[in-house]
């Protein structure tokens, strides 16, 4: 893995292979962002609280998520915290209507679980992507979407699927979260997972403190370094939260911060709750980095 210098000065890692083909679209991460919008069918998720949890609040979310400008849209059933599992035929019933219901779109679908039963279904309903909180925990995981068209995020994490892991300690968190994401695409290699549609996630909060979450994304680009796309879902968490001192609904401001920050550091997938600001974001920064036109020119040109 190489690194290139354009002309803003900013370090921008070069990816082994930046043109992802995706649900028909080619995503040049070499210079380009995409904007994940998080759709949640739970009744207990941290930041709607359930807000989205009906079908069809949910539907309607994506397709506001979509005309908002997301290119991706993530949906899940069950939450990676602490709580009780979720069975598989009921996150089957909560996530694949809402996939089936966005066919035709155009976004791209990404259907976020930890359990290989219900990334199958998924699937075969027009998931194109898989997003694993828990980093191919079970390696089935990656058979599934092997045998499959659809793209697999690797997320750092510790704990088992909805288990506490108290006080987590790390001697170097950044080393050591590389080290595991390296160990598991090896993992999803070695099931039949090819590189080409694997996607890295580090996992800020997750099995992490605030200390640890400003220490992964200050040193982030010893992970976009490791020469897959890096997806960061740092959407309204709780590091932001006890940084800036601001509960679930006054972080937007921060999300934005760090999305930005991390974009300099080589993310090109963000995955966020408050899209028409991010999409804002995102698209601003790509045209001060001079991949992308401005909408229209007019100032001072007449």
């Amino acid at each position: 893995m190489v690194s290139s210098t354009n002309t803003t000065g900013v370090i921008l890692p070069r990816l082994d292979a930046p043109v992802r083909r995706i649900n028909g679209r080619d995503f040049d991460f070499a210079r380009e962002v995409a904007v994940m919008a998080a759709i949640n069918r739970t009744s207990d998720s941290f930041y709607d609280r359930g807000a989205t949890f009906a079908l069809d609040a949910a539907v309607a979310a994506a397709r506001r998520a979509i005309d908002d400008g997301a290119d991706w849209v993530d949906i899940g059933g069950a939450k990676f915290a602490p709580g009780p599992a979720v069975p598989v035929a009921e996150e089957i019933d909560r996530v694949v209507p809402v996939v089936a219901a966005l066919q035709g779109s155009g976004v791209v679908i990404s259907v976020d679980t930890f359990d290989p039963d219900v990334a199958r279904a998924s699937i075969d309903a027009g998931a194109h992507v898989i997003n694993d909180t828990t980093g191919v925990h079970d390696p089935r995981m990656a058979e599934v979407v092997a045998d499959s068209d659809a793209t697999l995020v690797i997320t750092h994490s510790l704990a088992r699927p909805r288990t506490p892991y108290p006080a987590p300690q790390y001697d170097d968190v950044v080393a050591e979260v590389a080290g595991f994401l390296q160990a598991r695409v090896q993992r999803a290699l070695d099931h039949g997972m090819p590189a080409d549609r694997l996607v890295l996630d580090p996992g800020h909060d997750l099995n992490k403190n605030t200390r640890h979450s400003l220490e992964l994304t200050r040193r982030l680009a010893e992970i976009t370094t490791l020469g897959l796309p890096t997806l960061v879902a740092v959407s309204n968490k709780d590091f932001i939260g006890e940084t800036l001192n601001r509960d679930r609904d006054s972080r937007v401001e921060g999300t934005l911060a760090v999305a930005v920050f991390c974009i300099l550091q080589g993310a090109r997938i963000v995955r966020v709750h408050n899209v028409p600001a991010a999409v804002d974001a995102v698209r601003m920064t790509e045209a001060i980095l001079g991949w992308r036109e401005p909408a229209y020119l007019r100032h001072n040109l007449s």
